[in-house]
C-alpha cells in the first residue's frame, strides 16, 4: 500500500471543435483515496477558474480498452492523427445542459496516472476507504 493519499498530474489535451480545429489546453488530474471511486479533471480553458468534471476511475480505465460510458461522459481509444498508431489517443466526450466538448488525451499519460491511483487504492478495494456511516450522516445533515 502506498503511503500517499493523493495523486495529481498535469496533462496536455486537445479540444476538438466542430470545424475540425484543434485547440491545445492543459488539464489537471486529481485522485484521492478519500473519494476512491472518482477522478477529478480540471480543464484550464482561459477562464479565471478551471472547468472541473468528476467521473468514475473505472470509466477512465475501461475507456482505454474500448468505448465506455453513457450520457454525460463517454471515453474511447483511437489512433493518433499524427502517427496513426492505434490506441495512442484517449477520446473524452463531455455533455451537459450547457454544451458538449470532445477532448483528445495521450493514452500513455492517462495510463501512468491511473497506475499511480491503483498503487494508492487497488481496484476492488475502494470500499475499504469509504466511511459509509459518515457519508450517510453528512447526507442526512444536508437534508435537514
Amino acid at each position: 500500500m502506498n503511503s500517499s493519499s493523493t495523486v495529481s498530474a498535469e496533462l496536455g489535451l486537445r479540444l476538438v471543435v466542430p470545424q475540425q480545429t484543434i485547440v491545445p489546453l492543459v488539464a489537471s488530474l486529481y485522485y484521492s483515496k478519500e473519494d476512491p471511486y472518482a477522478i477529478r479533471i480540471a480543464f484550464h480553458v482561459g477562464l479565471d477558474e478551471p472547468v472541473e468534471w468528476i467521473f468514475a476511475r473505472e470509466l477512465l480505465s475501461s475507456g482505454i480498452e474500448g468505448r465506455e460510458g453513457l450520457g454525460d461522459v463517454v471515453v474511447w481509444p483511437s489512433a493518433s492523427a499524427a502517427d496513426g498508431k492505434p490506441g495512442n489517443v484517449l477520446n473524452i466526450e463531455l455533455s451537459s445542459p450547457f454544451g458538449q466538448a470532445h477532448f483528445e488525451a495521450p493514452v500513455k499519460e492517462i495510463s501512468d496516472f491511473l497506475k499511480r491511483t491503483y498503487a494508492i487504492v487497488p481496484a476492488g478495494d475502494e470500499t475499504d476507504f469509504v466511511d459509509v456511516e459518515s457519508e450517510l450522516n453528512e447526507l442526512i445533515r444536508k437534508a435537514q
